[in-house]
């Protein structure tokens, strides 16, 4: 068996001499090889969770409050009007997710405030309220597409998602009916991501890389099912990132309808470790 020697040196993160990684007499087979694999990623990972966060909120109704609406999904417009009107005024500038791999893989350099725009679940108002909301500041989101509600009464259509994307906001999957992904056999993921991907592709004529897990809630086991999918990053909600697979357990904060703009700014500083 022919032997590789070799000195493989990773710095955990830009700055962190400390933890480093050595790896000696690397065997080239299979089984050592997804060894030396293995270490790589989880270095990559450690570096990866040693930068610092980026805030991503996370919307779902733009909408009037009503003694029946359920505040921690719903704000109102004059309330999201106001709120990205303190984010530009404060300096923030939005991002999309192929700016935040970058940032995490290779390193490149982000804007000096920078954050993240989310819309779950299709709403129309995200559209005829948000995007053109947003479009006042330059701002660019991300909308995580239910397929199964597009086209139907108060949802986007496809005309609106085609729109989005062609405006350069980011179209990503979340599910094809919101079941949650601990539920899925290998059926259901064909169904889930395969087809919701195919979808929306054939929509946008671009390639759907990120993922929102329905109700934010994943698995261990969802991770390799997304990889072998071609998804680059998938979206939770506010728990604590996975240590071993950062890109797969990414943090996003939802705002509440409650919440007044500083209380925003506040619980973003507070949630992100700005």
């Amino acid at each position: 068996m022919k032997r590789i020697f070799c000195m493989l040196l990773l710095a955990a993160a830009a700055g962190c001499t400390n933890n480093v990684i050595v790896l000696k007499e690397v065997v080239a087979d299979t089984t050592h090889t997804k060894q030396v694999t293995a270490v790589v990623e989880k270095a990559d990972a450690i570096a990866i969770i040693a930068k610092p966060q980026v805030p991503i909120l996370c919307y779902h109704h733009i909408r009037t409050l009503t003694k029946n609406s359920n505040n921690d999904y719903v704000v109102s417009p004059s309330a999201f009007a106001e709120q990205l009107k303190a984010l530009a005024d404060s300096g923030f500038q939005t991002i999309l997710p192929p700016h935040l791999e970058e940032y995490y893989t290779l390193n490149k350099p982000l804007p000096s405030k920078p954050f993240m725009l989310t819309f779950d679940d299709t709403d129309l108002e995200q559209y005829s309220i948000g995007a053109a909301e947003m479009k006042k500041h330059g701002f660019k989101g991300v909308f995580f597409i239910m397929n199964i509600s597009i086209g139907k009464r108060g949802y986007m259509t496809v005309d609106n998602i085609k729109t989005l994307s062609a405006e350069g906001h980011v179209i990503g999957a979340h599910s094809w009916d919101h079941h949650r992904v601990t539920q899925y056999n290998d059926t259901a993921w064909n169904k889930q991501l395969n087809e919701a991907k195919a979808k929306l592709e054939a929509i946008t004529g671009k390639p759907v890389q990120y993922f929102a897990y329905p109700f934010g809630i994943w698995n261990k086991e969802a991770i390799p099912q997304l990889k072998s999918r071609y998804i680059h990053m998938a979206f939770q909600l506010s728990a604590k990132r996975d240590s071993t697979e950062p890109l797969y357990t990414i943090r996003r904060m939802i705002v509440p309808g409650r919440w007044t703009t500083t209380d925003l700014l506040k619980a973003m500083k507070r949630t992100f470790d700005l």
